[in-house]
């Protein structure tokens, strides 16, 4: 055991003996800061070492199973690794992974990390263009995809390897069957070193609102750095964890690679293509999940069954990617006798901020900085720290090791995001004398209606304790005395028709949760724009209502 592994291992202990121990937890816990790591060998490796134990479980549709145990996990990644580097793969070449949730994927990230080549990680929903943005920027040598998306790339252009993983029936034209590669010498010896800050991972962010970022992450920023992941979770070794993310996203390697793995437990998941919350269910119970972390969509999908189904409740319940709303809390409270936990972090960062387990929770906040970050409320104004509201920020001071190294070639957006000493989310917080520090929204999101701010996300939680919605979005709509007022777009729960009367109940509802400035004046029922990964696209709703609708409801109209 190197002394690197046995710093993490250290920290790691640390964090799991004071689990239920916030105040110690934060306090006492320091960051590994090792010159050479290399998260596979120094860690995995060591940890699958004769381990037969399950490190990972998919169950698809039809009712096949993949089970394969650290050790076998361990030798398919050497395989893989050693075919790779026998096909040109070298140290920080860039290899674009679009696989689903296959084992294919943990191997090519295990295997990617033993040859220090770099991955970019991206969804299968993609298509050409998004894909040439990717290939291009991010300079990449080496595609590995599902032979069913070999297709798109027929239109991105570019001199890299095409790697294809197939279950049956022919290879792609130009493409390399991935299969081949167990047949590979199953021990793997590295050519050198891996320095702690070699480039790890670079990811395209999903871009609300503009292209998207490429975000770098190193050897330590995403392994080392989800020890807070492990941490909010609260998971231990030998828990089984479900985690519901679309593989290519920043939360898939969060909690479906680096947490449950630093935690040395097994990595469950029910492969669906159409949600189904009971037999979701089904197969936790049929798996024995101890620790379960949702999306706020999938949790609100969730509470519209019975969730009595689920015979066998996790210890452990957290929810991520954005703010969850108090009355899904509450619905699931009521159901399974535990309490979703939120966690806040980005793509640029693992958890900043969090519920960890055992610890009072205030109804609407999302907890308190995780160790090893000191959170810092920036001034609106001075940007000065310590506000009772302002921007959430990391103090560069004692920079945490699990934010990134900056924005992929584009110096300028970096150090406008690290600018004075601190790295700066975009998000606005508020900070009680607790310390717990409740999300107030993006600082371009927070409006202002009749000289009162605003936040969406307040607005969105009351319009949510209705039963009448399944999900809402509330954007500034142009008004000529109040220069601006709330308008909800709304998508409506399984059995409620768009029209008038659901207007008229909406409005009512909406008088009776929130004070005369805060309430929803505006109104229009639809779909809500998202992108790929899920996150609303408030900056078409704000173009659509700028616009002007023939669609929408004024609470005017109904007085």
């Amino acid at each position: 055991m190197t002394s690197a592994t046995e710093a993490f291992r250290s920290a790691r202990d640390f964090l799991l003996e004071h689990r239920e121990d916030y105040g110690t937890a934060y306090e006492g816990f320091r960051w590994p800061r090792p010159d050479y790591f290399n998260w596979a060998l120094d860690w995995f490796d060591e940890i699958a070492d004769g381990n037969a134990r399950t490190a990972l479980h998919i169950v698809e549709e039809d009712g096949r199973e993949t089970q394969l145990s650290f050790g076998e996990m361990s030798v398919r990644s050497d395989q893989f690794a050693n075919w790779l580097r026998a096909r040109g793969v070298r140290a920080e070449d860039r290899i674009l992974v679009m696989l689903g949730n296959q084992a294919e994927l943990w191997i090519t990230a295990l295997a990617a990390m033993k040859l220090r080549a770099v991955v970019i990680p991206a969804t299968p929903l993609l298509g050409p263009a998004d894909l040439r943005d990717r290939v291009d920027r991010g300079r990449v040598r080496h595609v590995i995809a599902r032979s069913q998306d070999a297709g798109k790339f027929a239109e991105v252009p570019g001199d890299y390897t095409r790697i294809a993983a197939t279950d049956a029936g022919a290879v792609p034209e130009g493409w390399l069957p991935l299969g081949d590669a167990y047949g590979a010498p199953a021990r793997f010896t590295p050519d050198a070193p891996t320095r702690a800050d070699d480039p790890l991972m670079l990811y395209f962010t999903s871009g609300t609102t503009a292209r998207p970022k490429l975000v770098e992450h190193t050897h330590t920023s995403y392994p080392i750095g989800h020890l807070s992941t492990m941490y909010w979770i609260g998971l231990r070794p030998g828990d089984v964890h479900l985690n519901i993310s679309s593989p290519g996203w920043a939360k898939h390697a969060w909690s479906n690679l680096f947490a449950p793995w630093n935690a040395e437990a097994t990595v469950f998941l029910y492969n669906y293509t159409r949600f189904d919350a009971a037999r979701l269910m089904a197969e936790m119970d049929r798996a024995g999940v101890t620790t379960f972390c949702a999306p706020p969509t999938v949790w609100r999908m969730l509470i519209q069954a019975d969730l009595t189904q689920l015979r066998t409740r996790p210890r452990e319940v957290v929810a991520a990617g954005e703010p969850l709303n108090p009355e899904v809390i509450e619905q699931v409270r009521r159901s399974w006798g535990v309490t979703i936990r939120d966690g806040f972090g980005q793509t640029e960062t693992a958890v900043q901020v969090a519920n960890s387990p055992g610890q009072p929770l205030k109804t609407g906040s999302m907890g308190r900085p995780s160790p090893g970050y000191r959170v810092e409320l920036l001034d609106p104004v001075s940007g000065a720290p310590g506000a009772r509201e302002g921007e959430i920020a990391l103090d560069l001071s004692d920079r945490p090791v699990g934010l990134m190294t900056g924005y992929h070639g584009d110096a300028d957006r970096t150090a406008e995001a690290m600018a004075g000493g601190y790295y700066r989310t975009g998000d606005i917080g508020a900070r009680d004398e607790d310390g717990y520090i409740t999300y107030v929204g993006r600082a371009d999101d927070v409006f202002k209606a009749s000289d009162y701010k605003i936040s969406p996300f307040e607005l969105e939680s009351a319009l949510l304790e209705h039963e009448a919605v399944a999900e809402a979005a509330v954007v500034p709509a142009p008004d000529e005395l109040r220069l601006a007022v709330p308008k909800a777009y709304i998508v409506l729960a399984e059995g409620w028709e768009p029209g008038p009367d659901t207007a008229k109940v909406l409005f009512e509802h909406s008088r009776q949760a929130l004070a005369p400035y805060k309430r929803i004046r505006r109104l229009e029922f639809g779909a809500l724009p998202k992108t790929v990964s899920g996150k609303i696209r408030r900056i078409e709703l704000r173009e659509a209502t700028a616009a002007g609708s023939d669609a929408e409801y004024r609470e005017e109209d109904f007085r």
